[in-house]
């Protein structure tokens, strides 16, 4: 059987500000401290047994190091999505500047107003390479791959033949497992959003914005990651 864990990377403060990180957005001590706790955890799961993988972007290779997988294999495929001149702002700030432009990425798949890349371009990117690794002849066995809120959405959206919509519909905690099997070329999901190491849960955010639909405020955080 082939197993794929996907685990989000530790918190990092624009976890915490559900804002758009840069690249090279880094933990804080809080999401430094859950992932060594989480080491342990990963080790006696047995997920990395044949081969550990990880997003290119330091936040995942750090969140991987401190899970006691300092080897694990970059994968450009495993990277966030490219949030152009949004990054490193929230979206609050976004917002308030563009609101028109907001409406457009959480309404059109295909919108990337940002100038970098769409959620369907996204979901195709992630979901090209599960079908590669589902495909005869793709790796046998377990592994792990730490990477990032978006890339498991996308990843669950790619399993499920899911509509584009439900993307909106997923959350993923920081260093929450997800995990999918392959059968026959296709992969069945066995968990989502499982807690790897029980951990004291970050505070609210402060700012809402209405939703998609224009109906119920929530949580900023939950827009893109999740929580």
């Amino acid at each position: 059987m082939r197993r794929l864990v996907l685990v989000r990377h530790a918190r990092t403060a624009a976890v915490r500000a559900a804002g758009f990180p840069t690249d090279d957005e880094p933990l804080d001590a809080t999401g430094v401290a859950a992932a060594r706790a989480g080491a342990a955890a990963v080790a006696a799961a047995g997920w990395a047994r044949d081969g550990a993988l990880r997003s290119p972007l330091p936040r995942a290779g750090e969140t991987a190091a401190l899970l006691g997988l300092p080897d694990a294999t970059p994968v450009a495929a495993l990277a966030e999505a490219d949030f152009g001149r949004w990054a490193g702002r929230t979206l609050a700030e976004v917002a308030a500047g563009d609101p028109d432009a907001v409406t457009a990425w959480m309404t059109d798949p295909a919108a990337a107003p940002h100038g970098g890349e769409s959620l369907a371009d996204v979901v195709a990117r992630v979901g090209a390479w599960l079908d590669t690794r589902a495909a005869p002849g793709g790796p046998e066995g377990r592994m792990l791959a730490v990477t990032h809120g978006g890339v498991v959405k996308a990843a669950l959206v790619h399993a499920l033949g899911a509509p584009l919509d439900a993307f909106w519909r997923l959350d993923v905690a920081p260093l929450g497992v997800t995990e999918l099997h392959a059968h026959d070329g296709r992969w069945t999901v066995a968990g989502v959003n499982r807690p790897l190491v029980a951990a004291p849960a970050p505070a609210a955010d402060a700012a809402v914005t209405p939703d998609r639909r224009g109906r119920e405020p929530r949580a900023l955080g939950a827009v893109w990651g999740g929580r």
